[in-house]
């Protein structure tokens, strides 16, 4: 008799909790795009900063994760990133942030990556902010563009895209440093 009164016991709160729950009608709402400061006129903002992938040496700042499918091209392979981005080409320039993320060997025929990195800022008026970038990087290009695809802080609701240049690459062990010029919509 306990086991009954107990069951029903569940099966009416149970009752009680789908029955509070709605039809799904306040789940969504409309907000006042105030509250989110989106009242305000969107700047467009223009910075450059310099990425150094350093793979070689005791404190590599990116590290592959996944080995490529074949020896014969990256297609496959990912790494992972926690590059310096400085203000000048120079390593040893100021530190403006990191860019963290990975990038995947997407392409087959060519040296093309997906790119999938956050630029987090450490310095200055953009201190805590962060632009993300989701893209394709075909490496060998002189330009390559990339999405940006969001943002936090100063830069939240961000969207724009960025410019990458290779200005200097060591072909024995793969460092480099890549020109980033960023062009971000934000509030």
């Amino acid at each position: 008799m306990a086991k009954l009164i107990f069951f029903l016991a569940v099966q009416i709160l149970l009752l009680a909790v789908v029955s509070s729950a709605g039809d799904g009608e306040d789940f969504f709402r409309t907000m006042d795009r105030k509250l989110l400061g989106l009242h305000k006129k969107e700047k467009l903002t223009h910075f450059k900063v310099y990425w150094h992938d350093i793979l070689s040496g005791p404190n590599p700042t990116s590290i592959m994760i996944q080995p490529p499918v074949t020896n014969s091209s990256y297609f496959g392979a990912i790494s992972m990133i926690d590059n310096a981005l400085t203000a000048k080409v120079p390593m040893n320039s100021t530190v403006l942030g990191q860019a963290q993320g990975f990038y995947a060997g997407a392409a087959q025929k060519e040296l093309g990556f997906l790119m999938a990195m956050n630029f987090a800022f450490k310095t200055g008026k953009y201190n805590g902010s962060t632009i993300t970038i989701l893209g394709r990087n075909t490496a060998m290009s002189e330009v390559r563009e990339m999405p940006i695809v969001g943002g936090s802080g100063l830069f939240r609701f961000a969207r724009g895209y960025v410019e990458a240049r290779t200005k200097w690459i060591n072909l024995k062990n793969g460092d480099a440093t890549v020109e980033y010029s960023c062009y971000v919509l934000h509030y």
